[in-house]
């Protein structure tokens, strides 16, 4: 048997991307970690062969892409004023130093790690 997706046996969940709970015996390997991502990637499926969309192709909202952009500014934007507060420190950073910098990368990182991934799509 071959497997096309890039995504099978991966770890991850084919639609939302979380890691998959190990399996332990036979079986096919999970492609999705519920119930919800099954029918949303039976749904988006469906839709794309509806628009003839190919494989590669996704449609997702605009307020949604530019919701992601402007939080991937943030994130970038963050890890440089890091990247910067550590080189202009003398010697090794503290531990107090090294709290921070981490405190902030977290606050600029949240909110990308709560994205609604159903909004994304349209």
């Amino acid at each position: 048997m071959t497997q096309s997706g890039t995504d099978q046996g991966s770890g991850r969940c084919q639609w939302c991307r979380r890691p998959l709970p190990a399996r332990a015996g036979p079986g096919r390997p999970r492609r999705f970690c519920g119930h919800a991502c099954r029918q949303r990637d039976y749904e988006a499926r469906r839709r794309a062969g509806e628009l003839a969309l190919g494989d590669q192709e996704l449609i997702v909202t605009r307020h949604a892409l530019d919701r992601l952009r402007d939080e991937l500014y943030v994130l970038a934007c963050a890890v440089e004023d890091v990247e910067r507060d550590l080189a202009a420190g003398e010697g090794e950073p503290g531990v107090t130093e090294l709290q921070e910098a981490l405190s902030w990368l977290l606050e600029a990182a949240r909110p990308l790690s709560a994205t609604d991934r159903s909004e994304l799509t349209g």
